[in-house]
Order: structure tokens, then sequence, then C-alpha cells
């Protein structure tokens, strides 16, 4: 039979079981009680790449890298079953092309949460997550960008290759700088990703909807392929087309190739 696994909502705690239809709610509580407290939460990724359309130049030529951990805070003993955890992404844009090799812009998203396993007919089918985030980018003046989110956001596993997520958010803009970023930073998004029955090949897209009744989206698509069978590392390719790539430059769009290595949670990735 295939082997399954799967990861606790914010700590990395595995179960590993002959199918996916035998993950029963007390089995994966217990996986998720008893397993590590610490672990990846967002994809981490190191990319290189360039601008798809305009002329490659050393400004639109870049590195882009995330860190994403998360550490859960509590066994189920919170309400609805849930648990309590701490997370925090970065996300840096580094030029280095240019002179100095400048690293031009820095996000930072820490927040706290809550993630519920979800359970149809006692078998696992995803997680449901409220949280409270914070993003900024650390500068001051008029180059500063700073937002809050209390953010609704659901990962569902139709089957054991296939899974569709969303996320909504009720914004809380206190930047300054940025007043107008849910036009270029969205409201909502929704995506999908699909892996293959040997895990090895996986490919996903991100749609987060921006401001108006347009169907003005940016879109992220993303390829992975696993280096070795039993490694969590992944040839990474994601390509960027719309507004809101990062938060300096949120009013300017992008288009952008790049390729790298990503390291990704068991299961969920989250967005």
């Amino acid at each position: 039979m295939a082997v399954a696994s799967v990861t606790a909502p914010a700590a990395g705690a595995q179960i590993v079981s002959e199918s996916s239809e035998e993950l029963s709610s007390d089995s994966i509580r217990r996986a998720m009680d008893n397993g590590p407290y610490f672990g990846l939460y967002k994809d981490n990724y190191f990319i290189f790449g360039t601008s798809v359309g305009p002329k490659p130049t050393k400004e639109n030529t870049n590195i882009k890298f995330q860190i994403s951990i998360a550490q859960r805070l509590t066994k189920s003993v919170m309400p609805w079953h849930s648990y309590l955890f701490l997370f925090y992404s970065q996300k840096c844009f580094w030029n280095v092309l240019e002179n100095s090799m400048p690293m031009t812009d820095l996000n930072f998203n820490p927040g706290i949460g809550l993630a519920k396993p979800l359970f149809v007919k006692n078998r696992f089918i995803g997680k449901a997550l409220l949280l409270l985030e914070h993003e900024s980018n650390g500068r001051d003046g008029t180059a500063s960008r700073s937002w809050n989110k209390v953010s609704l956001a659901a990962n569902i596993m139709i089957d054991p290759n296939f899974i569709v997520h969303g996320k909504v958010w009720l914004p809380i803009i206190d930047g300054v700088e940025n007043k107008d970023i849910l036009d270029y930073c969205g409201i909502y998004q929704v995506g999908t990703s699909f892996t293959t029955i040997n895990k090895r090949f996986g490919a996903s897209v991100i749609l987060t909807k921006r401001k108006g009744w347009k169907l003005n989206y940016n879109t992220v698509i993303e390829l992975n392929y696993r280096i070795f069978p039993r490694d969590n590392q992944y040839l990474f390719l994601q390509y960027y087309n719309g507004y809101g790539e990062g938060l300096l430059a949120y009013k300017e769009f992008h288009s952008q190739l790049r390729v790298g290595i990503v390291i990704k949670p068991t299961l969920f990735s989250e967005y």
C-alpha cells in the first residue's frame, strides 16, 4: 500500500499510516499532541531569476528567499480541539548583481493563531486556521509599509494528492504610506496544489484577488521536483505575475520567473 504522512497544524508532528483513509480523528490528535512542537510553516526557499517581458537588467534580476517557522504552544485543550501556535515568516529580495549587492526589501510577518484539524466521518480531511498577523518592512519615513490582518484560512484534501485552500482577511491598516494596499495586495486568496502518487513532483496555483469588482488577481504558479525520494528538498520554479510581491514596491507590477531550492512542510504549505 502507499505510505501517507500528515503534518500537525503548526509544528510538524507526523503520523505515518498505510492509507490516508486510516487516519482517524483519534490517531491524528494523538500524533499532534505527542509530536514535536517546532516545525515549518510556509515554504522555505532560495530562488534566483529575472523579469518576464521587460529586458533582464541588474535591477530586475535578483534572489528571493523566504524563511518560515511555527511553534505550537498547546496540546488539544483549546476550544474546538484546536492548537495555539506562534509563526514567523521573513521574505527578502536581494539584488546580487548590483554594486554592494543590496537587500532591497525585507518583509517581516509574525503572528499567532489557532489551528483545528478537520474530520469527516472520522477521516482527516484538512485543517482550518484563525490567525492574527502583522506584516511590515521595518523601514521608517516614506519607505515604511505596515498592515495587520485577522485571517480565516482552510486547507482541504480532496484526495491525498489534491488539495484546495483559501484565505480571507479583515485588514487593519496602520501604515500611513500604504493606505491603498488592498488595491494591490488583495482581500482574499484561493489556490490548489497537486502532487503525484510517488510525491516526487508537485504543482500549485495561488490567486490573490485585488480590491474591486474586476477580475484582477495576483497569480503565483509553482512547480517542484523532489531531488531524492527520502529528502525534503525540491528543485523549485516560481512564476509571479501581479502586484504586491514585496511591500516596498507593492504598487509596481512584477512578472518574475525564478528557480532554486525549496524545503516544504510535510503536507500543507501555508500562503
